[in-house]
C-alpha cells in the first residue's frame, strides 16, 4: 500500500475531525450563539420552563456534544495508530489506549488554549477533563464492540 494511500486512508479522517474540532473553538460556536439554534426547540418542547432551566438542559447538551466528538476523536485515533504499525502490539493494547487518550487530553488542553485568545469563548480545565471522559468513554465502546464482534 503505497504511502498516499495510507495518509489518506487512516491519517486523514483523524486530522479532518481535528480540524473540525479547532473551527467548532471559534466564536460562532459559543454558548449564546448554539442557544440561538437549540433555545426555540427547547422552548417549543418545554413553553413552560422557566430560562434558567432552559439554560440547563442546553449547557448538558454542549457538554454531551463534547463528549461526543471526543469519542469519535479517540476511536479515529485508535484507528490510525493501530493501522498504521504505530502500536507495537495488538490492536486493543493498553499501550495504545493510553497513547491515544494522551492525545486526546492534549489535543483537548491545546483547544481550550486556543479558546483563551477567542472572543466570546472561555477556557477551562474542566472542559479538558470533559473531552478527555469523552475520548476515553469512546474507547471503552469501543473495546466493548471489538469484543463482541470478535470471533470465539
Amino acid at each position: 500500500m503505497s504511502k498516499l494511500w495510507i495518509f489518506i486512508k487512516y491519517w486523514l479522517p483523524s486530522l479532518s475531525w481535528m480540524v473540525l474540532i479547532f473551527s467548532a473553538s471559534a466564536d460562532r460556536h459559543s454558548a449564546e450563539r448554539s442557544f440561538s439554534l437549540v433555545g426555540p426547540l427547547l422552548r417549543w418542547l418545554f413553553p413552560q420552563m422557566p430560562q434558567p432551566e432552559l439554560d440547563a438542559i442546553h449547557h448538558v447538551l454542549r457538554k454531551c456534544a463534547h463528549l461526543t466528538e471526543y469519542a469519535i476523536l479517540a476511536l479515529l485515533l485508535r484507528r490510525t495508530l493501530a493501522n498504521t504499525g504505530q502500536t507495537g502490539g495488538p490492536a486493543w493494547s493498553g499501550r495504545l489506549t493510553a497513547g491515544v487518550l494522551a492525545l486526546v487530553f492534549l489535543y483537548a488542553a491545546s483547544d481550550e488554549f486556543h479558546q483563551r485568545f477567542v472572543p466570546g469563548r472561555t477556557s477551562l480545565f474542566s472542559d479538558v477533563l470533559v473531552d478527555t471522559s469523552g475520548g476515553a468513554a469512546g474507547l471503552v465502546a469501543g473495546w466493548c464492540w471489538h469484543r463482541i464482534r470478535k470471533p470465539r
